[in-house]
């Protein structure tokens, strides 16, 4: 699965040179690239051989657009936080399937199971119940909804119902 995580490694490991790189959905098979150069920069040059590289090897079914770092803030995208070393692991593994990632989350999540209703292809939505042992925290639904977006794939979003 192309996760945020992994496809910024992939990209920081092909332009080396790109000091910041930060990856976003930003709807329906949509995602946000955002980089700047070591002199807070984006070239031209680098903005569309990043858009060729990542429409050629990154999530095929994502149209990427680049953006100069500096738009983060104008965009609204959310500060990226540490992540706990199990949701790290799996968001960087190639291999990452809809039985592991809901392992990991589980296994994260110790009130209760989370578990995939449906995936809505005309929204991109994929829709996930969450059966709790006792009343969910906002902190638990704040924590969910983190580890859940570094570990769905780019382009996609998702909605949690709590049972």
């Amino acid at each position: 699965m192309g996760t945020r995580l992994l496809s910024e490694q992939i990209i920081r490991q092909k332009y080396p040179h790109l000091r910041y790189i930060r990856i976003h959905t930003r709807g329906r098979n949509s995602a946000d690239i955002y980089a700047w150069n070591e002199e807070l920069q984006l070239p031209d040059k680098d903005r569309y051989e990043l858009g060729q590289f990542a429409a050629t090897y990154l999530t095929p079914y994502v149209c990427f657009h680049v953006k100069a770092y500096s738009m983060l803030k104008e965009d609204r995208v959310p500060r990226v936080e540490e992540l706990p070393e199990p949701i790290y692991k799996a968001a960087m593994n190639r291999c990452l399937d809809q039985e592991r990632l809901l392992s990991v989350v589980n296994g994260m999540f110790t009130n209760g199971r989370v578990s995939f209703r449906c995936y809505d292809p005309i929204a991109g939505r994929i829709h996930l119940d969450l059966w709790p042992n006792a009343p969910v925290t906002d902190i638990e639904k704040e924590l969910l909804h983190r580890y859940l977006y570094e570990l769905l794939p780019l382009g996609s979003s998702f909605e949690v119902t709590y049972r």
